[in-house]
């Protein structure tokens, strides 16, 4: 494994959902613990954050939302599928309960999709290297296709793939949480062949969903990276007499760092979430920067970057 280069995308999501979201993730970018922001544009902070994204040189993609807050596009906003009876998104399991149901407009999912690439545009000044799901529902049936179809369409060549090596393994994981997992996983296996077929790329191994919240620390970071890379390797065709510069494996590690939000402050129409309020935030931040995580990067020959950087 000595010989192996790892390139390694540690992604801060929901960049623009408060101020002190915003904080976090910029702390933890200028602290080298964090190499690519995912933005929420629908954000209450989405503009704040594209202004330090400028200001950082912070590489941003784009986290789309279409189960949490409110709508970007105009016309979706009073009367469309996407809303519940509230006028906002249908929630990270709404959503999927609609969808299940046969209740959610795919032409309604594309016009959203669009609006919020545009939207991104017209913040940060250009289109987003990457993109892909708040809450995994770009891997979802039906929006898949479409989800595919946009950055198709825009040119946007990356997103994430959330299948994680040794996900089953995780004991520490609650059933109900897991069985959530394990759905996002079953639908990412279902999700390759149609990014395949519309050109788009992803890192070969993501991880993120066995390291969030509570569950992350620096032991349980390094021993999903090195599970990943040893089951990877020992599925990927190696070629024949590898010279030390001929395999580069590409990692994308998900995390959610940020000072807790205080309601009524964020959130992405409809105030800030319980995850958003909580410690545990702040416990991946926390542990994000903490000097043996970095070490241990160096001493392995871990890279960070971006998607821009592949």
């Amino acid at each position: 494994l000595r010989m192996l280069q790892v390139k390694l995308i540690v992604t801060g999501d929901d960049f623009g959902y408060c101020p002190r979201r915003n904080q976090g993730i910029v702390d933890c970018f200028l602290a080298g613990a964090v190499s690519n922001v995912s933005l929420l544009v629908n954000g209450s902070a989405a503009a704040d954050a594209a202004k330090l994204a400028r200001r950082y040189n912070i590489p941003i993609g784009l986290h789309a939302n279409l189960s949490e807050g409110s709508p970007v596009c105009e016309v979706l906003k009073t009367n469309s599928s996407l809303l519940n009876q509230d006028g906002f998104f249908h929630g990270k399991m709404g959503f999927r309960t609609a969808l299940s149901k046969g209740l959610l407009n795919m032409s309604e999912v594309k016009q959203e999709l669009k609006a919020q690439v545009e939207l991104f545009h017209e913040l940060t000044g250009h289109l987003p290297p990457h993109m892909d799901g708040h809450q995994h529902i770009h891997v979802l049936p039906e929006v898949r296709h479409v989800f595919a179809e946009v950055l198709e369409e825009y040119g946007i060549k990356y997103t994430r793939v959330p299948i994680e090596p040794g996900l089953h393994n995780c004991d520490w994981i609650p059933p109900s949480l897991m069985d959530f997992y394990l759905g996002v996983e079953e639908d990412s296996f279902n999700t390759v062949d149609v990014f395949t077929r519309h050109g788009i790329r992803w890192p070969d191994i993501y991880i993120g969903l066995s390291t969030m919240g509570k569950n992350m620390s620096v032991s349980n970071i390094w021993s999903a990276i090195d599970t990943a890379i040893v089951e990877f390797t020992s599925k990927a065709s190696l070629p024949a007499h590898p010279t030390p510069q001929s395999r580069t494996v590409t990692i994308e590690l998900m995390v959610h760092p940020g000072y807790p939000s205080v309601p009524p402050v964020g959130g992405c129409g409809d105030g800030p979430d319980d995850f958003s309020q909580s410690w545990e935030r702040l416990h991946e931040l926390q542990t994000l920067i903490k000097p043996e995580l970095q070490s241990h990067y160096k001493t392995r020959n871990i890279q960070l970057c971006s998607f821009k950087d592949l």
